[in-house]
């Protein structure tokens, strides 16, 4: 046997590893494994597609392969590249390696596409004319070097953002297109595209100036590298003997393209140029002389494929057979995660999507609880049954931190948090921020705050440039002087503005918006009836405001317009902020705008509550592909929701939407939960929402249906609410005789029988103590009694036992109580 020296191998000779197509006895490392994890651990060949069902130990199955590759002394540690996409993802599986091996396992390249892109890239900078001391760009230094250029360019004038330009750029590189590419097929007619053009020709050679690369850069610079110099390539190509790729299904194009480069064979002319510079590779050389291509191992899931909006490609897992004949395809369909019930419905929903390679989950755990469903008559119904539920769980021995709630969007957090606050529920949002937290939100809210309190400098200054308007810091700063200057307020500056001798732009600017606040302010005022009765009769109500404010300051429009794709999200949350005024408004008729804001602030600013067993977790669905938990509640499973009103118009969209709600149902190991209102506000109105297609395509004996209180549209209470339009064949019907068949539908006004829905309302309840065996009237709950008081101080929560409405928690700083 031939002996090879690495130079990244620790001080030593090896064995070579025989070529492919041996397959390894049993040992210990295939130990426990079921019979088709034991088939992707043992497998030689040149390509093998590991078809991973969520919870189907897909993680173990890959580190057993490479530790049974370096065992076996098929493979040393510098011969296998593994990729993942995340840090966390590369350390948990090297950890693994390193538990099977010990020592052994040293040398092993595990790591992110971007490291293993910035370890190459360094050794062969010169080669495409970069200093290997190259810095790298992160999305931060990407949208300061747009903004200046869309500043020196005055692109903004065309409606380009830092933000828009950097996923358009970002969207390109990962298709592998650069300047030179995108500039022939660019339309020269259209100044959008020639505008765009420049800003990417200034933003390319201003990398290339300062010896900088993005990261969108790391990857295609490395698959130009291999293309451009064969040479080079051929080195990686000798080195890498396996290649294993996590998470396949969420690879883009330039994903892709690295991959195939890395697994192309040495033809028998580069082999022997190699072996003539005294590199040592006749151990791997085929009887054609040349090195075949490396074994290329990839796992994924083709039903979790759910970020096409960043550039992730389905075919490429889709199409693996035909890009690498002879593959083989192990299904891994033994869940170890989820009860059967859980796995059954995944199954029947995910079995709508054509193009997939069919497969059903099993688990030999036995069927578990039933799912159960809820269908409420508001969001806040909705956010009560979710709270109730947790609370359930937690008493039955549940840790809070064992349980998360998912949504679609963002903009579903605010019932949620409303009534988790107000319920002394401990949360947290993972990957997010907070509703009233969230700048968009402050934003709106500081327009109210500048009409209910003119004297709010920080809520003026927040407000001055936002949406944009031209108002630099300095002329911030010129007018807060001369309000000093002058002993008026910043809000009387602005109404004198024109004696500031500032341009005609920004004079205008500042004393539209001074008009706006002013106009809004009047609206407020109630009628000369209702000023004699000391009533706030013939005022506007605070949705009107709000709406006059959000129009009148192109505040929604600008984000509605904007080519950033977060904009989408923040207006879909400025949104929802209308659709809680109208909330406000419809259920307290007398009440003015401070009130609103008070309530508003006493949610805001309540203390977060800590429990030994954690909190709560609440996320969309996006993140929380790759987490698990005991019980899972999915919210808002609705149709405009789930699948969302964008997906509707892109190829592809409500397939996607299914595969994000079958990774929401395989979270969840014990307990899942489907929940749904029968209205919902969307665009700031309050409308009829339908029930999720989805929710047909789940087996009726899955599911445990339960509803809120009263007859509204259950059919005299014979059917779930959601499933009242239930037919054979189980299909939507889009033509009106179909829709009738909801009479949700038939008006979209609430009923009388819905007097018992649940409010977000709060109260600052100031000084109130409570002990055990007071009784109290709660706002929706009725009378009960309190059973004991825990926590302390702005923290004490009353547990009480309410007459009609059973047990909850509350917070008695804010609840809707009074001690009777």
């Amino acid at each position: 046997m031939t002996l090879i020296l690495d130079p990244d191998e620790p001080a030593g000779w090896r064995e070579a590893p025989p070529a492919h197509g041996v397959t390894t006895g049993g040992s210990r490392l295939t130990d426990g494994l079921n019979p088709e994890q034991r088939e992707a651990v043992e497998y030689r060949g040149p390509a093998l597609l590991i078809v991973a069902g969520a919870g189907s130990g897909k993680t173990r199955v890959l580190t057993h392969r490479i530790a049974s590759l370096i065992e076996s002394r098929e493979a040393w540690p510098s011969q296998i590249l593994a990729i993942t996409f995340t840090n966390k993802a590369a350390a948990e599986m090297r950890e693994r390696v390193e538990a099977l091996l010990g020592e052994g396992a040293s040398g092993m390249w595990i790591s992110t596409f971007h490291s293993a892109c910035v370890r190459i890239l360094r050794r062969e900078a010169e080669s495409i004319g970069l200093s290997g001391t190259f810095t790298i760009y992160d999305s931060a230094d990407q949208r300061t070097i747009l903004k200046r250029i869309i500043k020196e360019l005055d692109a903004d004038t065309l409606g380009f953002t830092p933000a828009s330009a950097q996923a358009k750029i970002s969207k390109l590189k990962n298709e592998l297109a650069d300047v030179e590419s995108y500039a022939r097929n660019a339309n020269t007619n259209d100044p959008q595209e020639v505008m765009f053009l420049e800003i990417f020709r200034q933003y390319t050679r201003r990398l290339r100036d300062a010896s900088a690369l993005d990261f969108d850069d790391l990857i295609a610079e490395t698959v130009y590298l291999f293309r451009a110099f064969p040479k080079v390539a051929a080195l990686y190509q000798r080195r890498f003997r396996h290649i294993l790729v996590d998470e396949y299904q969420d690879t883009n194009h330039a994903q892709y393209s690295l991959i195939r480069e890395l697994t192309r064979p040495v033809p028998a002319e580069r082999v022997r140029e190699m072996e003539s510079h005294g590199i040592n590779v006749r151990a791997l050389t085929d009887v054609a002389g040349g090195i075949p291509g490396a074994s290329l191992t990839v796992v994924g899931d083709s039903d979790q494929s759910i970020y096409a909006f960043r550039g992730a490609d389905i075919r490429n897992i889709s199409e693996f057979e035909r890009d690498f004949p002879g593959a083989r395809v192990v299904l891994l369909e033994q869940n170890y995660r989820s009860t059967q019930n859980i796995l059954s419905a995944a199954n029947a929903v995910i079995a709508n999507n054509f193009d997939r390679k069919e497969k059903k989950l099993w688990t030999a755990d036995g069927d578990g609880d039933k799912i159960t469903g809820y269908t409420g008559y508001t969001a806040h119904d909705e956010a009560q049954f979710v709270a109730d539920e947790i609370e359930s769980l937690h008493r039955s021995g549940v840790a809070y931190r064992d349980i998360a709630v998912f949504y679609r969007t963002n903009a579903q957090t605010r019932a949620l948090e409303e009534i988790f606050v107000r319920s002394a529920l401990p949360y947290r949002v993972v990957g997010g921020t907070k509703f009233y937290e969230r700048a968009e939100i402050k934003d709106a809210m500081a327009y109210l705050i500048a009409v209910a309190n003119p004297l709010d400098e920080l809520a003026l200054r927040r407000i001055l440039n936002t949406p944009k308007r031209g108002i630099g810091p300095a002329t911030e700063t010129a007018l807060a002087s001369f309000a000093e200057q002058n002993d008026l307020s910043f809000r009387q500056a602005m109404r004198a503005v024109s004696g500031l001798g500032l341009g005609p732009k920004v004079t205008g600017a500042i004393s539209g918006l001074a008009t706006t606040l002013d106009e809004a302010a009047a609206m407020l005022v109630p009628s000369a009836e209702g000023l004699a009765a000391g009533t706030n009769a013939g005022a506007a109500k605070v949705s009107d405001v709000l709406v006059f404010l959000m129009e009148r300051s192109g505040l929604l429009d600008t984000l509605r317009n904007s080519r950033d794709p977060q904009d989408e999200t923040r207006a879909e949350n400025v949104e929802e902020l209308v659709a809680q005024t109208r909330d406000f408004d419809r259920e307290n008729p007398d009440a003015t705008l401070v009130d609103f804001l008070t309530q508003v602030s006493l949610v805001a600013a309540a203390d977060e509550l800590d429990d030994a067993s954690g909190t709560v977790s609440l996320m969309t669905l996006h993140t929380a592909k790759g987490l698990e938990y005991h019980a899972v509640f999915l919210t808002g499973i609705e149709e405009g929701l789930l699948p969302h009103q964008m997906s509707a118009s892109e190829p592809g969209g409500p397939a996607e939407e299914r595969r994000l709600f079958y990774v929401g149902i395989t979270r969840a190991r014990k307990r899942l939960y489907l929940s749904l209102a029968m209205s919902r506000a969307q665009f700031g109105e309050v409308a009829v929402a339908m029930p999720s297609r989805y929710l047909q395509e789940i087996p009726e004996g899955l599911i445990d249906w339960r509803q809120s209180p009263g007859m509204a549209t259950s059919r005299g209470g014979t059917q779930p609410r959601a499933l009242n339009a239930r037919r054979e064949g189980g299909a939507w019907g889009t033509r009106d005789r179909d829709l009738e068949r909801f009479s949700v539908t038939k008006s979209a006004k609430p009923k009388t029988e819905w007097a018992n829905r649940v409010t977000g309302t709060v109260r600052d309840n100031g000084d109130l103590t409570l002990a055990a065996g007071d009784r109290i009237r709660h706002t929706d709950f009725g009378e009960g009694k309190v059973t004991q008081v825990t926590g302390e101080g702005s923290k004490k929560v009353a547990h009480v036992s309410f007459d009609t409405a059973g047990q909850k928690k509350l917070l008695i700083k804010i609840a809707p109580i009074e001690k009777l």
